[in-house]
């Protein structure tokens, strides 16, 4: 990939970035279109119409950030067992405290009165409504290390040791589906069509569940352990993180069983570090060990440089809801947004 010539010409002349000076944990966007970038010193960067703009939200490290179901916002997790809730114009609120616990995984669903909200704290996670208020809380049998909820917003999906659990979000009863697999399970990631799980390993493999026929899908081969994972829009591909190229299983023509991944963006020996599917279109973006950020064209296995080598390993990778801006990080601080629309 070293290759590629002019590799800054789109960051150059479709972006805007900053050197944030701390660790990019999380880059999300809210519904209103804004980008907020989760650093590791506990501050929030806001990027808006007016500006970049700085907010003090935790103690120690954010941990985990996700959109609000507000019509603009975020809500934000922290070593400080901090939950909290970030309006776009920089206020900050208490949505809950947990005292020494870490919010280590946030997640939503949906917008206006009847979105959800949930954080994983320990051995639970915590779900709450639109409007702030606990609904309930979800016991699992170890750490949960992953949290997310399906298309649907009618299921949450969590990821702990030795497997995966099921929830209905509105059940009165909490009786989870149990998805064992022994080991350490560390991501999770739901298949938009809502018949696919599957959880990256500690073993440097994945792991999944077919929920229609209780089929197993075992995924292996990584050289790195896979901290990303994400479907693309019609469930037919999902790409991960962990190799020395963007790996995407076939989920049509009876795969990922017995059939072989494709790998896009491979060559210099440089991990990949972050996947995102964009939105609308079969493309993914990834980001790599190197700093490089590329957008890969899944039918014509075309990649698109979009940021260049040098900024340190790339740590977080969002796409808008509309796929139209891309928002990246870097373990150094660096961060950018690329807007993609037609001109």
């Amino acid at each position: 990939m070293s290759q590629i010539a002019s590799a800054d010409h789109i960051l150059e002349t479709r972006g805007a970035s900053r050197e944030l000076g701390a660790f990019v944990v999380a880059a999300r966007f809210d519904g209103a279109g804004n980008c907020a970038f989760a650093l590791g010193d506990g501050t929030l960067h806001l990027a808006r119409p007016d500006g970049w703009h700085e907010v003090p939200v935790h103690e120690g490290a954010a941990l985990c950030l996700a959109a609000d179901t507000a019509p603009a916002g975020w809500i934000s997790g922290g070593d400080d067992g901090r939950l909290a809730r970030i309006g776009a114009d920089g206020t900050v609120s208490d949505l809950a405290r947990f005292g020494m616990k870490w919010v280590e995984h946030a997640a939503s669903f949906g917008a206006g009165k009847s979105g959800l909200l949930a954080c994983a704290v320990g051995k639970q996670v915590h779900v709450f409504g639109a409007d702030g208020k606990k609904l309930k809380a979800l016991d699992h049998p170890s750490t949960v290390t992953g949290l997310t909820f399906d298309a649907k917003g009618k299921r949450i999906a969590t990821a702990h040791y030795n497997g995966a659990s099921l929830w209905y979000a509105a059940s009165k009863t909490d009786n989870p589906r149990r998805l064992e697999w022994k080991g350490s399970h560390i991501a999770i990631a739901f298949s938009p069509d809502g018949d696919n799980v599957v959880t990256a390993m500690q073993e440097n493999a994945l792991h999944g569940w077919r929920l229609s026929d209780g089929q197993h899908m075992r995924m292996s081969g990584y050289p790195s352990k896979t901290h990303a994972l994400s479907f693309t829009r019609n469930s037919k591909w999902l790409a991960s993180s962990g190799a020395e190229s963007i790996v995407l299983w076939p989920f049509h023509g009876g795969g990922p069983m017995g059939k072989a991944p494709t790998e896009l963006a491979g060559g210099d020996n440089v991990l990949c570090t972050q996947v995102a599917a964009h939105p609308t279109h079969d493309s993914i973006a990834a980001g790599f060990n190197d700093g490089l950020v590329v957008l890969a064209d899944i039918a014509s296995t075309r990649i698109l440089p979009v940021c260049g080598t040098g900024r340190g390993p790339v740590s977080a990778l969002a796409w808008n809801a509309a796929g139209t801006h891309l928002a990246f990080g870097s373990e150094t601080g660096f961060a950018a947004i690329v807007d993609f629309t037609k001109r």
